[in-house]
């Protein structure tokens, strides 16, 4: 498919010069010298790429692609400025910019750059594609936007762009990533994954590039990098935020050339995975601190899913309980009632791990309110939040611990629910074993106990796990 591009510039020679070399290149190329005259010729001839030069004659150029983006909000414009600056990258990108490229720039890199955002532009067209549908098929009701599985599926047909999944710690954003995996054609090849924030630059620049023996002091022998062992598979980088600037260039380097090095070799490597990442914070902030590359944002960005917190979904809460309880385990009307009136500030995570605590506790019989230890008068209560052995406590005794030691009713009550120690314990563990399939590691860290502690639990009550950790 042929290109288009405009070019609004008062340079007579940056016009002239910008349109020969699009057109020797097979595009379809046309010129303005005023912002007046880029918007008619906008709206004449529909192109996919703009050129905006932010000093223009007759109106400032964040307002010329304000004004460009009211016109078709699906519009691709790339900023060209001499003046470029973090905070001038950043207004323009808040205020759609696909790009902003300082002059005099590469023609190499703007074509990559023109590339990129004909590419943008043709996912955003698909986005709006699928809003329109959405609107027909609920009877002309608005729909902010496609549904989420729509989402993914766009991401996942597209397997050559990087894709940005922002959203609040526990939405899900790990699960998402795995999910346009498990539906491209990258299916068959590794899906691996690497925390930023959890590694130091050297660490994560060998985990990621790899390094060759000797490259430092303990590297005795050679290591592939995550991005040779995912082939042509998917890299899901969380926390994208928190990634050091001394490796951004590094990475940006993959990005926009499929290209890396590792550490301490000299043999340049072909890079054929997709890149996926995720932050809880938004990259836009995090430029504008001059904590993250501009450049490397604008190449993150081709395809931004922003994951909505768990409270603005609340038809989703009982599906997605009945998907995370161990098979056979099921919720009261009481306990599904107050799932629902949460407001679950650590979202999914938080609901899986409040099942699997209520689980254990609940052993055969179905989970009640009181087992999932959520605060009755509301979120801001969160805080106040029962623990579950005094969950358990309060469910099995009532509330033995507010009656006076020696009433005789108490002490009766409370000694039918009491159980040895060792009997509850074994119990607890055999449930959490249960729940996760049998896989110890995973148990170990549902009971908040080291592995280590729980391989000697097991010995000790005779316990096996039905398979090996995965």
């Amino acid at each position: 498919m042929t290109l288009s591009v405009l070019i609004v510039d008062d340079d007579d020679t940056v016009r002239d010069t910008l349109v020969d070399y699009f057109e020797a290149t097979g595009c379809t190329a046309r010129a303005a010298a005023t912002a007046t005259a880029g918007r008619q010729l906008a709206a004449e001839h529909a192109p996919d790429v703009v050129l905006l030069d932010l000093r223009l004659p007759d109106a400032d150029g964040l307002r010329a692609l304000e004004a460009l983006r009211a016109d078709d909000p699906e519009l691709a414009v790339i900023v060209l400025t001499g003046f470029a600056d973090v905070r001038t990258a950043v207004q323009a990108m808040q205020r759609g910019a696909a790009d902003v490229l300082e002059k005099p720039v590469d023609l190499e890199a703007l074509t990559a750059a023109v590339e990129r955002a004909a590419e943008r532009g043709r996912l955003r067209q698909e986005v709006a594609v699928l809003r329109a549908r959405a609107r027909a098929d609920e009877g002309g009701v608005p729909a902010l936007a496609p549904t989420f599985e729509e989402l993914i599926d766009l991401a996942a047909r597209n397997g050559d762009a990087p894709v940005l999944l922002q959203g609040e710690t526990g939405t899900g954003k790990g699960f998402v990533a795995r999910q346009i995996h498990e539906r491209s054609n990258r299916r068959t090849s590794p899906f691996v994954e690497i925390n930023c924030a959890s590694l130091s630059p050297a660490f994560f620049e060998s985990e990621l590039f790899g390094h060759e023996r000797g490259a430092f002091t303990d590297a005795r022998q050679a290591k592939r990098g995550l991005l040779e062992v995912a082939g042509e598979g998917t890299v899901f980088l969380d926390e994208i935020a928190e990634l050091a600037p001394d490796v951004q260039p590094r990475l940006l380097k993959v990005l926009e050339d499929h290209a890396f090095r590792r550490l301490g070799g000299t043999t340049t490597l072909r890079s054929r995975a997709r890149v996926i990442v995720a932050t809880h914070q938004p990259l836009a902030d995090a430029v504008e601190a001059r904590r993250f590359r501009a450049d490397l944002y604008y190449r993150l960005q081709v395809l931004t899913l922003t994951l909505p917190p768990l409270r603005a979904r609340p038809e989703e809460i009982l599906p997605l309980a009945t998907a995370f309880l161990p098979r056979g385990t099921s919720l009261t009307p009481g306990a599904q009632r107050a799932l629902l009136a949460y407001r679950w500030p650590g979202n999914i995570r938080e609901l899986r791990n409040t099942l699997w605590r209520a689980a254990i506790l609940a052993g055969q019989a179905p989970i009640e309110s009181a087992q999932l230890g959520l605060p009755a008068d509301g979120p801001d209560a969160a805080s106040r939040r029962p623990s579950p052995s005094t969950s358990a406590s309060t469910d099995r005794a009532g509330s033995a611990a507010a009656r006076p030691t020696g009433e005789p009713s108490a002490m009766a009550s409370t000694r039918d629910a009491i159980r040895p120690l060792d009997a509850v314990e074994r119990d607890a563990i055999q449930s959490a074993l249960r729940a996760t399939g049998g896989n110890r590691s995973l148990t170990a860290r549902l009971l908040g106990i080291a592995r280590s502690t729980l391989v000697e639990k097991m010995r000790r009550y005779q316990l096996s796990a039905d398979q090996d950790d995965r």
